[in-house]
């Protein structure tokens, strides 16, 4: 079976780093894969891999040193992310939403547009959440998404209003990844003034205890892929939040899609893991290797050799292309570098459901047995072009704009923004965004 140094120059990681991809895959290899078989037939959230994250430091990847965190770059969790994914992917994508918190309270930090005023005003609160994590062992939850609404191409239904010393929010949030199961909701929302069309520009982030009144965990959750990930409904009413409970100040979040586009495409570790995960349980299956199973080489028949050669082809270019996306990540990118991602995030979410396919049809029959992992890969690979701000969709969309027009008459010569999600698009620096 393949590890990640046969797809990784691994002499060029730090000995911090690396001991983290390394403990990743020991974790993977002897509790969560096991316990994934459970974690998806029951959709129950996979708790105990949770336990094994805290104690062994995996909920402050990216968290600055100067906390107490590891202070790794976007693209170093989005490695880690992937070995995770490998062996589970409900525990990677739920993963992602509690590292995805942190990157916006580290990385929006960062953004050499903040001034002074904002830099300070937003210190406070990320060393908040940092230390939550840190001396607590908080996990955070990021649900955004409202259902029915397209949350990037119009501000964020959920609103919150001020109040004498803080905020009351009301609202609603669909596929609320780890619901029940998380001491932080990372919840945008939309200030609302009187006499004023809520804006884009009044987006707010707080974080929500799970305890606070007014908030309600509701609906079932049983979906057809990623089960473990516990995605059910949350009903904020009127919820009050204190003003220093806030992820960032005010207008910081919508910043970005714009700005720091790598951000939103987090998702793709997940997806990268199990196409992987597929292509390596191919080969044990191939060569007679999996426990419990007969011992049959089956390596004698051209036909799945071919195929797995296919495999290993589209495996090469998926991952060459999302490691070069995320190696590159920073807040301002150019427009290359931005294109590279939306490719990259295409060619994965639409690359793993390819790489489980040919995994089944060159396994066979028997993998279709639940007690089996690809069938479960196959139905976790289906998600992921589904989800929002980055469809598959909305990528095509964008790339097929960046490719014809120059950004600056995007707005002018293509018509509907609405119909595209164009507020969540890149948007080159100009010198009143920097």
């Amino acid at each position: 079976m393949s590890t990640f140094h046969d797809y990784y120059n691994t002499e060029t990681f730090d000995p911090e780093f690396l001991h983290m991809m390394e403990l990743a895959n020991e974790l993977g290899r002897t509790r969560f894969a096991q316990r994934a078989i459970t974690v998806d037939k029951e959709a129950r959230f996979p708790t105990e891999n949770y336990e094994d994250f805290a104690e062994h430091g995996f909920l402050r990847l990216v968290i600055p040193k100067a906390f107490g965190g590891f202070g790794f770059s976007l693209g170093q969790y989005a490695m880690i992310g992937a070995e995770i994914g490998k062996y589970c992917g409900a525990t990677a994508l739920t993963f992602n939403m509690h590292t995805s918190s942190m990157m916006w309270s580290r990385f929006m930090y960062e953004l050499p547009n903040l001034t002074d005023e904002d830099r300070a005003a937003f210190a406070p609160l990320r060393e908040r959440q940092f230390r939550n994590v840190v001396d607590d062992h908080a996990i955070y939850s990021q649900p955004i998404s409202e259902g029915g609404t397209n949350w990037t191409a119009k501000p964020i239904q959920t609103h919150c209003k001020k109040v004498e010393g803080g905020y009351v929010i009301n609202g609603f949030k669909k596929f609320a990844s780890l619901a029940g199961h998380c001491d932080y909701y990372s919840i945008v929302c939309t200030e609302h003034f009187e006499g004023i069309e809520p804006r884009h520009e009044d987006t707010m982030n707080f974080a929500v205890h799970k305890d606070n009144p007014g908030l309600k965990v509701v609906g079932e959750w049983d979906p057809i892929g990623m089960r473990g990930t516990h995605s059910k409904d949350l009903v904020l009413t009127e919820v009050f939040v204190k003003a220093d409970e806030m992820m960032m100040p005010p207008g910081i979040f919508i910043r970005t899609l714009p700005y720091w586009p790598h951000m939103m495409a987090t998702l793709t570790p997940a997806y990268m893991g199990i196409a992987q995960g597929a292509y390596d349980y191919t080969i044990k299956y191939l060569r007679g290797e999996v426990a419990g199973l007969p011992p049959i080489d089956r390596r004698v028949y051209p036909t799945k050799r071919a195929t797995v050669a296919k495999m290993y082809q589209k495996l090469i270019e998926m991952r060459t292309l999302w490691h070069t996306a995320f190696t590159e990540a920073c807040g301002f990118p150019t427009k290359g570098q931005v294109m590279r991602l939306y490719a990259a995030q295409f060619a994965v979410m639409e690359g793993v459901q390819e790489m489980t396919a040919l995994a089944i049809r060159t396994c066979g029959g028997q993998s279709m047995l639940k007690s089996l992992p690809l069938e479960r890969m196959y139905r976790d690979s289906r998600c992921g072009a589904l989800m929002l701000p980055y469809t598959s969709e909305i990528m095509e969309d964008y790339l097929s704009m960046m490719t014809l027009y120059d950004m600056a008459d995007i707005d002018d010569l293509v018509p509907d923004p609405a119909a595209s999600a164009r507020n969540s698009m890149w948007r080159p620096a100009t010198p009143d965004s920097v």
